[in-house]
């Protein structure tokens, strides 16, 4: 009776293909995207054409080099924004359109909180944050501290606040969005 289950369940899942692409589908479908060439803007964000069903055999990654080259491209001005913070003009990358930078160009990429801490006098918070990209030669981190005050909420809470402010700031010690942090602010 078990066999009978399995042998049609495996005949369902092999003639029938998924109604809609897994994540790993898409995920390798962006990686091979992402080594075409194609302009600076529409390549960071270009969603996978819909049906589109080629998945190299390969792998998913590049070599490490190829990420960072990648990566240390002029993120385009559609996707910065502008805030006004103590009274002075801060252009920044939302952390959503960072995530989806890194989707597209290293799909291996890993991040983590390392710590959250709490001032002495409990006004401010701090989180550390790891990015970790993985390439088919090696892999490399980089961790970066945001701070937020308990205060101020006009972001979200101060935790969240510092740990996007934190995730952005490791994500441009790999390249991603540098050139933000050497801009004029003339």
């Amino acid at each position: 009776m078990a066999s009978s289950v399995q042998s049609r369940l495996f005949y369902r899942l092999s003639i029938h293909p998924p109604l809609r692409p897994s994540f790993l589908t898409i995920s390798r479908s962006l990686a091979t995207k992402a080594s075409t060439p194609k302009s600076r803007e529409s390549s960071l964000l270009e969603p996978a054409p819909a049906g589109d069903e080629e998945v190299p055999t390969s792998g998913i990654s590049r070599p490490l080099s190829e990420i960072l080259k990648e990566l240390g491209k002029r993120v385009p001005d559609s996707h910065i924004k502008t805030r006004i913070e103590d009274g002075f003009s801060m252009k920044y990358v939302p952390w959503h359109i960072i995530n989806r930078i890194l989707n597209l160009h290293a799909p291996e990429w890993s991040g983590e909180v390392r710590s959250i801490v709490y001032s002495a006098d409990g006004k401010s918070v701090t989180v550390v944050y790891r990015v970790t990209l993985y390439g088919t030669d090696a892999e490399i981190y980089r961790e970066a501290s945001g701070t937020a005050s308990v205060e101020d909420t006009n972001y979200g809470d101060p935790v969240q606040k510092a740990e996007a402010m934190a995730f952005r700031r490791a994500c441009a010690r790999l390249g991603l969005g540098l050139h933000l942090y050497h801009e004029d602010t003339s």
